[in-house]
């Protein structure tokens, strides 16, 4: 038996049907779940969003092996090198952005991969809910730097619609408390996505997209003085940005 899945979706005030109707899954599915069957990776990171329980708490099992998968980071402070962001699994993402308990910060010119991602975005607001600053930088539209990318990656105003639609997307979230935007108008030499002590560096190169170029995951704990420049950075860019309301 799943007492801490049962207790959360007592706490929701969710039953077994409803929690079914919102997954789209069969009652019975979420009733073995319960009993003690553990769902596929997809299904335990939706209910933890429906619920608002971490998944590392709902099936703890699955924390001691990401642990036994991510031996403690080299002294470097470099954890991890993907060769493209697009091969950065989707359960890493959630991993850097759940374990934040201070902030959580995102400097982009769009990063509209983020924005379209729903479950990401419950995370972002069961964050804030929870005490953890969510600061947010997107490029600003009507600026020359962001004209420029457009014009180097070689979809023109293509970037600039882009940022607009991440907007559109983070609009809900405007009204929580802890969750700030604002528009920036620097030329980026990389993207930043921040969890606390723990970088997210995906590099900028000229001609290619942003999700096409490698990203480095770095370990503040490991090398403050590696994790400090960028994070300066990532201060200045916020102190120069403006704040965003629809």
């Amino acid at each position: 038996m799943n007492e801490v899945l049962r207790q959360a979706l007592a706490t929701a005030r969710l039953t077994d049907t409803e929690a079914a109707a919102r997954l789209g899954v069969d009652p019975k599915t979420v009733r073995r779940w319960i009993t003690g069957q553990k769902p596929y990776p997809r299904h335990r990171w939706a209910i933890a969003d429906l619920v608002g329980v971490p998944e590392g708490k709902l099936w703890p099992e699955t924390e001691a092996r990401k642990a036994e998968a991510h031996p403690p980071p080299p002294a470097t402070g470099l954890h991890h090198l993907y060769p493209h962001r697009w091969t950065v699994p989707h359960q890493a993402w959630r991993e850097l952005f759940e374990s934040a308990e201070h902030e959580i910060g995102i400097l982009v010119y769009s990063g509209l991969f983020l924005a379209d991602d729903t479950g990401i975005l419950r995370l972002f607001e069961r964050k804030a809910r929870a005490g953890t600053a969510v600061r947010i930088l997107l490029g600003d539209p009507n600026s020359p730097q962001v004209k420029q990318r457009g014009e180097e990656e070689g979809i023109g105003d293509a970037m600039a619609a882009k940022i607009r639609n991440a907007l559109v997307l983070y609009r809900p979230l405007l009204g929580v408390e802890g969750i700030e935007l604002r528009l920036h108008q620097t030329v980026l030499y990389n993207s930043m996505y921040r969890a606390d002590d723990q970088l997210f560096i995906n590099q900028h190169v000229y001609s290619a997209p942003a999700s096409a170029t490698p990203v480095f995951h770095i370990d503040g704990r490991a090398s403050h003085d590696m994790a400090a420049t960028y994070l300066q950075s990532f201060e200045r860019t916020w102190e120069s940005g403006t704040s965003y309301s629809p």
